[in-house]
C-alpha cells in the first residue's frame, strides 16, 4: 500500500485568553459609556492586574506533520 501524502491536524486548544471576561467587562463598559469615562478605571485596573498576572504562553510548535513528511519517502 503506498500512501501519497501523510497529514495530521491536531486539535486546536481553545483560544481563550486568561483575561477574557475582564476584556469584556471593559469594552461594555466602554459601549455604555465614553472611553474616557471615569467610571471604567475600575474594569481598567482588572485588566491591568490580570495582565500581569497572566502566564506567558510558550511557543511550541508540533513538528508530527514534518516528521510525517520526512519519513512518508519510506512508505
Amino acid at each position: 500500500m503506498k500512501v501519497k501524502k501523510l497529514i495530521v491536524r491536531s486539535r486546536k486548544p481553545d483560544q481563550r485568553g486568561p483575561c477574557t471576561p475582564e476584556i469584556a467587562a471593559l469594552l461594555t463598559c466602554w459601549v455604555t459609556s465614553s472611553v474616557d469615562s471615569p467610571s471604567c478605571a475600575q474594569n481598567v485596573q482588572a485588566l491591568t492586574e490580570c495582565m500581569r498576572k497572566a502566564p506567558k504562553s510558550s511557543k511550541y510548535t508540533n513538528t508530527i506533520n514534518y516528521h510525517l513528511a520526512r519519513l512518508g519517502k519510506f512508505l
